[in-house]
């Protein structure tokens, strides 16, 4: 095998190496959110290109990393495709309930923010 034909692979932190403050502030951010409930939702690997996210390909590209890195998804590459999947069984192990906490809180809060009526302009 060639070095040209050898998976790529990408950085992860092991399960012991994943922290708190982490996570949570992978999670503090909204678009990341989205994507992690977006990615619980469905329950399967999703390719990044499957997101429509409202903005640029560097900005997701980031917001990826930045989940990667923190120990909430796991990527893998599929031909082009750069796949991801939630690090739910190693979430729940370290922190137990916690993402599932702040899933339903994250859906809890989308229902209160969507009952409000539009803010009105003078």
């Amino acid at each position: 095998m060639t070095e040209r034909d050898a998976p790529r692979a990408l950085a992860h932190p092991e399960a012991d190496e994943i922290r708190l403050e982490g996570v949570l502030h992978a999670l503090s951010d909204p678009l990341r959110l989205s994507i992690v409930r977006e990615l619980a939702d469905q329950g399967v690997e999703l390719a990044c290109s499957d997101f429509v996210l409202p903005v640029t390909k560097s900005t997701t590209t980031h917001h990826f990393r930045v989940l990667r890195e923190s120990g909430v998804v796991r990527q893998t590459y599929r031909g082009t495709a750069k796949m991801n999947g939630l690090r739910r069984e190693d979430l729940q192990s370290l922190f137990p309930g916690l993402l599932d906490t702040l899933l339903t809180a994250a859906a809890a809060q989308e229902s209160r923010l969507a009952e409000r009526p539009p803010a009105q302009t003078p």
